[in-house]
This record gives structure tokens, C-alpha cells and sequence, in this order.
């Protein structure tokens, strides 16, 4: 007897018995998945983790209704790695994206035959990508619909990289359309597109990534957000971000979706030049330190997922791709080495992380550890200088339980740790080498040449 005859029968007997209850009903539908992926957005840009944040009024009520994640890490401290990670589930040096972002003249690019977020959910579900891309814009990784995505309007990388246009293209057909930028309206046009398809498939399961290209630099406000404020323009888009996670809610409630419907708001890094990590140490691009890494993450699904909870379990984006498969029913990939774990308990219960460690990279070389209580690093930056500190005698253990966790460290009261986690890195290392380039991309070679004429 198959699965739908089963459950026919067993509700038919429940009627004749009189004895129908929750167990005997059909269990709910896959749910939806919405990821809303910020660019540049820092820990203490939102309010949600102290009062020293933006106001984020939407945001908040999000995390009042869903979860909060304390300890939540992009997959890289830059961009294109990090989004590499997020839809592949792996480390991005597995991916060949491991090393700095992709450039205009740079034909790097996700290999299509790596399994990604919509292609882990396919046939099921219906998947879109509205925004930016940075995975790949000459050659075979162009454009996102060749890995999986139905649906794709947006731009090919950051929008401080010029020539920038807006691409849109749709499986199944080889015709790419293109169209003039307008700033000041492009993360309103992300949302527009990206709600049109919400309508249009509301009636199965469907994945959606919101890839907002804000509040990277500079900035572009969009008219009515104020950018008189100490936040100036920085504080205007991110208001603008607010605003959009609010229409995103009101407009599943609208549809009567909030009730299948998971959605995750976080940041592919942390904050550039302008922005705040809040108490964390370091920016985008600074190592290991949690400044680059450690991001905002919100999980929203009612009825699912429990309301008003901060988890401090540890987590990284690379976890999204086998939760979303455990989420909607499907089982475990094979024939994949994910390094992403199923994280359905953390957002649901509570429980702890399902990893042991999470490896840190700066581009392709892993320079931390971290584990739930402690974070042992061997590089830091001085002088435009990676040091390897290891390698010098200087031992940076940090207990992630406190607040000044990365300005003090506290390798000698910890002999032990510190000796356990060196065999963890050294391990990290020994693992991910295989997968590092030999030489930097070219694109890399000639804009290192052109920084050193303007330096000369």
C-alpha cells in the first residue's frame, strides 16, 4: 500500500470509529523557504542584539515571533565565497571560490555540477533568485539558471562594480534580457520580483533567495528613508532592508502562507568600511575574527518553529542546504560531501550544534577554529601583513562565552584547549590543502599590479 492509500485508510477507519485526532491527519505540506540575504550587513547593525544597533523595527518583530541565532557564521568573511557556501553546503575552498570575490574580468565561476540549494529541493519545489549573484558571470556559471534556479532578475556582482545592468532569465531558455540600473530603486525592484513570484506560486512549495546588494557601498537610499540621522546614508538603506523584511511578512500573512513558510534573514559577511560589528572584533575580509564572520540570523516560521528564543548554539550558512532538505521531508544527500549539518533541533529546540568545530578561512587557507566555548586562531593582520602568530610563539585562545571574547586572550590559562585546537587546525589544514590554488586568479594578479602603481 502506498503512502496516500495508507493515509486514506486511516482516516476513513478514524470516521467510522469516531476517533479522529492530530495523529490521524495528513502532516502539513513542505514548507517554503525565503532566505533574505543582506550584503555587508554587521552584527550591531540591527537592533536585535543590543540597543546600540540601528533601529529595525521589523526586524525585531520577526525575532520576537521567531528565533534568534546568537552565534551565527557566514560561510566566509567575503562575498563571493560566502554565497558559494551558503548554496552549496560545503566549505567555499571546495567549491574553486575560495579566494577573494569575484571581479569584472574574472571567468571564475560555480561549476554548475555542484549541488546547490534549488537543485537539493528539485522537482518539488519552484526556486528564484531576486538580486545579486557574484558567482559567476562569464562562461558556464552564467546565468544563476543554470544551477537550478527557475526564475532569476538581478545583477551579476556588487553594485559598486561598473559596467553594472539587470539581467533577467528563466530555465528552459537560452535568452538572457538586460535593462539599465536604477540605484536608488534596485533593492525595491529585488522585492517586487521576487514578491510577484511568491504570487504566482503560492500553491506548491517553493524556495526564494532575496539577495538584497545592500547595504554594501556606497550607498544608495531609496526616496522617504532619512539620511539626516547619525547613521546618515549607511542608516537610510538599512531602514530600507527593514522596511522590506516588513512587506515580505505582511505579505505571507496576506496570502495566507505564514504557516508554510520558513524564512531566514542573515548577511553573506560582515560590514566594510562603513557599518558596525557591533563588539566583535574585526570587518569584512579580517581573518578569522567574529567581526567578518559572525552575522545576524533570524529564523521565522510560525507554528513550526517556536516563538521569542535566542539560541547560542553555533551555526554557519553552510547548514541552510541540509536543513532546508530535512525541513521539507527529503532525505539526506548522497553522493555529496556536504560539511554543512542539519540544524532543525537548533532552530526548533534548542539543541546543540551538531558540529564539533566550524573551520574559518582567510581565502583559501583555514587560519581558526571555532567550538562552542572557544576560538583558537594563528594569523592576524598587521601592516597590510598576514602573520602567522602560530608560528611566532603567540597563542590566541578565545572564550566565546563573554562578550570581550576577542580582545583578551586566554591561551595560557588553557594549556590543554590550546594544544587540542593547534591539532584541530593543523587537521583543517591538512584537509582543505588539496583544494588551494597555486597561483592567485589572473583577474587578482593585475589589480595587485595596478595597487602598487598607485602606491608608487
Amino acid at each position: 500500500m502506498n503512502r496516500r492509500s495508507l493515509l486514506a485508510a486511516v482516516a476513513a477507519n478514524a470516521l467510522l470509529t469516531g476517533t479522529v485526532t492530530r495523529a490521524a491527519m495528513p502532516p502539513k505540506r513542505p514548507p517554503n523557504f525565503i532566505v533574505v540575504l543582506c550584503d555587508d550587513l554587521g552584527y550591531g547593525d540591527v537592533s536585535i542584539y543590543g540597543p546600540d544597533g540601528l533601529k529595525t523595527p521589523n526586524v525585531e518583530k520577526m525575532a520576537r515571533e521567531g528565533v534568534v541565532l546568537t552565534d551565527y557564521y557566514a560561510p566566509a568573511n567575503l562575498c563571493t565565497p560566502s554565497r558559494a557556501g551558503l548554496l552549496t553546503g560545503r566549505y567555499p575552498v571546495r567549491t574553486g571560490l575560495g579566494f577573494e570575490v569575484i571581479m569584472q574580468q574574472d571567468d571564475r565561476g560555480l561549476s554548475p555540477s555542484e549541488m546547490t540549494i534549488p537543485k537539493a529541493l528539485a522537482p518539488t519545489y519552484v526556486s528564484g533568485l531576486f538580486g545579486k549573484w557574484h558567482l559567476g558571470h562569464l562562461g558556464p556559471a552564467w546565468p544563476p539558471t543554470k544551477h537550478g534556479f527557475d526564475t532569476f532578475f538581478g545583477i551579476p556582482y556588487s553594485h559598486d562594480m561598473s559596467p553594472l545592468a539587470l539581467y533577467e532569465a528563466h530555465a528552459g531558455s537560452n535568452e538572457v534580457t538586460k535593462s539599465a540600473v536604477d540605484y536608488p530603486q534596485l533593492q525595491q525592484q529585488f522585492y517586487d520580483h521576487a514578491e510577484r513570484f511568491i504570487e504566482a506560486h503560492k500553491d506548491r512549495p517553493f524556495f526564494v533567495e532575496l539577495a538584497l546588494s545592500a547595504p554594501h557601498l556606497p550607498e544608495h537610499p531609496h526616496a522617504g528613508f532619512d539620511t539626516k540621522t547619525d547613521a546618515g546614508p549607511y542608516g537610510a538603506v538599512v531602514a530600507e532592508i527593514d522596511s522590506i523584511v516588513g512587506r515580505l511578512m505582511a505579505k505571507l500573512r496576506a496570502l495566507k502562507l505564514e504557516n508554510d513558510t520558513v524564512v531566514i534573514f542573515t548577511s553573506d559577511n560582515g560590514p566594510w568600511y562603513e557599518g558596525s560589528p557591533g563588539w566583535l572584533r574585526e570587518r569584512k575580509g579580517g581573518g578569522g575574527y567574529d567581526g567578518g564572520y559572525r552575522v545576524p540570523f533570524v529564523a521565522w516560521a510560525p507554528g513550526r518553529i517556536p516563538q521569542g528564543r535566542r539560541v547560542s548554539s553555533m551555526v554557519m550558512g553552510i547548514d541552510l542546504l541540509p536543513t532546508f532538505r530535512a525541513m521539507a521531508g527529503l532525505a539526506p544527500l548522497s553522493g555529496v560531501e556536504l560539511d554543512g549539518r542539519d540544524i532543525t533541533a537548533v532552530l526548533t529546540k534548542g539543541s546543540a550544534s551538531p558540529h564539533e568545530e566550524l573551520v574559518l578561512f582567510d581565502n583559501e587557507v583555514p587560519v581558526g577554529i571555532r567550538t562552542q566555548d572557544w576560538k583558537y586562531l594563528d594569523t592576524l593582520y598587521y601592516r597590510a601583513v598576514r602573520m602567522p602568530i602560530g608560528l611566532l610563539g603567540y597563542e590566541e585562545l578565545y572564550d566565546e562565552r563573554s562578550r570581550k571574547a576577542e580582545n583578551y586572550s586566554v591561551a595560557e590559562n588553557h594549556p590543554e584547549i590550546v594544544k587540542a585546537m593547534k591539532a584541530q587546525l593543523a587537521m583543517a589544514k591538512k584537509t582543505f590543502a588539496p583544494f588551494k590554488h597555486a597561483e592567485i586568479p589572473p583577474a587578482f594578479k593585475a589589480l595587485q599590479g595596478q595597487l602598487a602603481h598607485i602606491q608608487d
